[in-house]
């Protein structure tokens, strides 16, 4: 038996309790890890909530590094001892855990178990919109919000190391100070400021190509805003709630604008995807295109209070926990 978050029914952080759980020998295609460090991301905030309901009871969590301590008779991608990390598989906050070998990736010596645990998600999906929803290119202009968090920070890096010029909105000025000393040439503060009047100032008028979002209800009428004819939103979060429905004649009087909801599942869904986005990633981490900033660790224990941090905006950079 080991130690492990459950949730029997969705909620508040106090709905996550620590429980005995077996975990089993691996099957056909599995393997069997000892956490090292686990990720926490606001996808955990979803589930936990019922947002994004899971069939009850579960073990929230979607990103995690381990040792592999078992295989499946038939894996052959990893042996005993291997370290690895994996995104997307529901379950990470516990101590050990089976899981799918075709969804692991191997870690290189370069990247500590804490890097790899607060990157592996946040890192890929800022691949994703970034290097393939939309190509950032040098001379571009583009807006980030939330760019205080694990995923701003990280993207603000690597969009800048592209020759990208990034506009960051946060709430606060502390977060506006460290979201310039991570690549972010103009910090919005939009608890004071018009988002939206100041991206117009700084591109005088020109607007921008593309707008990321994470933060949902509260912000997407100003992003669509924000956008030049024919510019996209990227919508990958909704910090403040469901996006509302968007009009077609919306997008059509703002210059023909282009909506997507990314997800980063969709574009590692293959081996080979997972295995590029992931190298790219790790390429950039190892090239110091991109700097970890893990500013809040707790124990597994204390899962329920990182989530409270999270949910509260108290958080910058990476959240993780230890086992």
């Amino acid at each position: 038996m080991v130690r492990a978050i459950e949730i029997r029914t969705t909620g508040g952080p106090e709905v996550m309790a620590l429980q005995r759980v077996d975990v089993g020998e691996p099957g056909l295609g599995e393997v069997r890890l000892s956490h090292t460090a686990i990720g926490v991301n606001f996808l955990d905030v979803y589930h936990r909530s019922g947002a994004y309901p899971q069939s009850l009871p579960f073990i929230p969590g979607a990103e995690g590094v381990g040792v592999v301590e078992a295989v499946g008779s038939d894996v052959i991608e990893f042996k005993i001892g291997d370290r690895v990390a994996y995104a997307g598989m529901l379950g990470s906050y516990s101590e050990k855990r089976l899981a799918k070998a075709d969804r692991l990736v191997r870690l290189p010596d370069t990247i500590s178990n804490e890097v790899a645990a607060a990157v592996m998600l946040k890192g890929m999906t800022a691949q994703v919109l970034l290097r393939q929803v939309y190509k950032v290119a040098p001379g571009d202009t583009i807006l980030v919000h939330a760019a205080a968090g694990g995923l701003g920070l990280i993207m603000c890096q690597w969009a800048a190391s592209l020759g990208a010029t990034v506009i960051g909105a946060v709430s606060t000025d502390e977060k506006a100070q460290i979201v310039r000393t991570h690549g972010c040439h103009h910090a919005i503060v939009y608890t004071r400021e018009n988002f939206v009047d100041r991206v117009k100032e700084i591109t005088d008028g020109r607007k921008l190509p593309v707008v990321y979002d994470s933060v949902g209800k509260d912000t997407v009428a100003g992003s669509l805003d924000c956008l030049r004819p024919r510019g996209l939103l990227v919508i990958s979060g909704a910090a403040s709630g469901p996006v509302p429905p968007i009009e077609a004649t919306a997008l059509a009087k703002r210059g023909a604008l282009f909506v997507t909801r990314a997800v980063v599942f969709a574009y590692i869904a293959t081996r080979a995807e997972l295995e590029a986005t992931a190298a790219d990633l790790f390429q950039a981490v190892a090239a110091g295109a991109v700097k970890v900033t893990i500013n809040q660790r707790f124990k597994l224990a204390d899962a329920a209070e990182a989530h409270r941090g999270l949910e509260g905006r108290k958080t910058t950079g990476a959240t993780i926990l230890s086992v």
